[in-house]
């Protein structure tokens, strides 16, 4: 299994594992104290905070599972094998609870507790592990928080390959089709064959992909590298399988080797917080500042008439569309008016800025200057169809004259805010913008996020934006 897309599953098992253990110790204490101290069961004296003693099992109960091996990531699973593992785990914490209890004196514990104790975590094991199981490969086959994977390849390797990708639907791997190598018929195949070895970069361009998976014969090695290295300038992650080779790490796929090369961000546990944390900020962010949003809202209702939202096409992670909100600051007609301006664009390069551009309102001047506009991006943020940190969403058109270098930015979801925001706001050189995004990618951390966070306020207090 591809470590990356068990990642999110793992955690979610270990929380119910630990939560279920901890929730099944306490009830079953109460009820079987019938209303005493059900901290009396366990100890002689008293103990304070009283579940201590829960949240102790629960943290065994997990240390346990981890160690019989229940959170490792397997292509392969069945509910049998599960039940089994969870019991021989129960086994083994059975033995180790009793020792403590005999080497601790605590000899006058109820053995009908433990008697209901032990077979009870493991049912409530096998069950919440099952649903969690079902409803994530229910959530994945719904297309929600998909991969689309490009195949290189159309012989019966490449079919099988993408025939086990698609098999576990848990993953949320979708196969958008395949390319067939040169001379080859490319017929046969189950999914559709999107073109030849030769016409990748156009595809990548035109569809949104995600990851390549490249099943060559090893003859044709030398276009295996150049695939890698146009996937590496574009922030693609490379699947292969191929035992070794240096600079990629080998996972297990359903019992096969894969070689994964990472060029887009691969740190799975820290993406997985990065939206956690996008969550939990945009829902707070759009809460506290509602009445803000609904001022706003009222000003430019009464000073510019409709519409009040600015809504346009900004291409997001790997090339996926999406619709941008704003606050509108320009004339109705704006983007009609747009080639009348191309001449005076003050950016050398793939994007457009103008800072005395006649198309900005009077109202629009002032949000544009405070950053207030942006603030409806939140939704977007919620959404997940952008990060609250990252490169700055470009337009398609923009996109469609990118240099191959410049698309490894879309590697990223785009953000409200980035480096470059806080670092060149002002920089008029495009490439530059680019190279300040690329760093952030090969240097991004949850501490990065925060840091430029906290740098974007003083940029909006002292209104630099444009």
């Amino acid at each position: 299994m591809i470590r990356r897309h068990a990642t999110t599953l793992r955690l979610a098992l270990m929380g119910a594992d630990l939560l279920s253990a901890i929730a099944l110790f306490m009830v079953l204490s109460v009820l079987r104290a019938g209303g005493e101290d059900w901290r009396r069961i366990w100890l002689r004296v008293d103990l304070e905070p009283p579940w201590v003693v829960a949240v102790g099992y629960g943290l065994a109960w997990v240390l346990v599972l981890w160690l019989r091996g229940l959170y490792r990531v397997q292509a392969r699973w069945s509910l049998r094998r599960e039940a089994f593992d969870i019991a021989s785990g129960v086994a083994v914490l059975a033995v180790v609870t009793l020792a403590a209890l005999f080497i601790a004196r605590l000899t006058d514990v109820s053995r009908l507790f433990l008697l209901i104790l032990f077979p009870a975590q493991a049912a409530l094991t096998l069950l919440s592990r099952a649903f969690l199981r079902r409803l994530f490969a229910y959530v994945r086959s719904r297309g929600h928080n998909a991969r689309f994977v490009l195949v290189v390849g159309t012989d019966p390797a490449a079919q099988d390959l993408a025939d086990r990708m698609e098999g576990h639907v848990d993953l949320g791997l979708r196969v958008i089709g395949h390319l067939a190598a040169s001379g080859a018929p490319g017929t046969g195949v189950k999914r559709p064959v999107l073109g030849t070895i030769e016409e990748i970069e156009e595809i990548l361009h035109s569809r949104v992909v995600d990851e390549v998976a490249i099943c060559l014969p090893v003859q044709s090695w030398d276009i295996i590298e150049n695939i890698a290295r146009l996937c590496e300038d574009e922030g693609k992650i490379v699947r292969i399988p191929v035992p070794t080779l240096a600079g990629g790490y080998v996972e297990e796929f359903d019992g096969l080797s894969i070689l994964s090369l990472a060029y887009g961000p691969d740190r799975a546990v820290g993406l997985a917080l990065k939206r956690v944390l996008d969550l939990t900020v945009s829902v707070a962010a759009l809460v506290v500042l509602s009445p803000l949003l609904a001022a706003i809202s009222a000003w430019i209702l009464v000073r510019d008439g409709r519409p009040i939202l600015f809504k346009q096409v900004r291409v997001g992670l790997h090339g996926r569309p999406f619709t941008l909100l704003k606050f509108r600051t320009m004339v109705p007609d704006a983007e009609q008016r747009l080639t009348e301006l191309q001449a005076l664009n003050e950016v050398n390069g793939r994007a457009f800025k103008l800072t005395h551009d006649p198309r900005v309102t009077r109202t629009g001047r002032v949000l544009r200057a405070s950053s207030l506009d942006e603030l409806p991006q939140l939704w977007n943020v919620l959404l997940g169809e952008m990060s609250l940190v990252g490169p700055r969403p470009p337009l398609p058109h923009e996109v469609a004259a990118y240099d191959i270098w410049h698309r490894r930015r879309l590697s990223m979801k785009p953000g409200i805010t980035g480096l470059w925001q806080v670092k060149a706001r002002r920089e008029q050189e495009f490439d530059r913008w680019v190279e300040i995004d690329l760093d952030y990618i090969d240097r991004w951390s949850l501490w990065l996020d925060l840091q430029i966070m906290l740098r974007t306020i003083p940029v909006m207090l002292a209104q630099q934006g444009r």
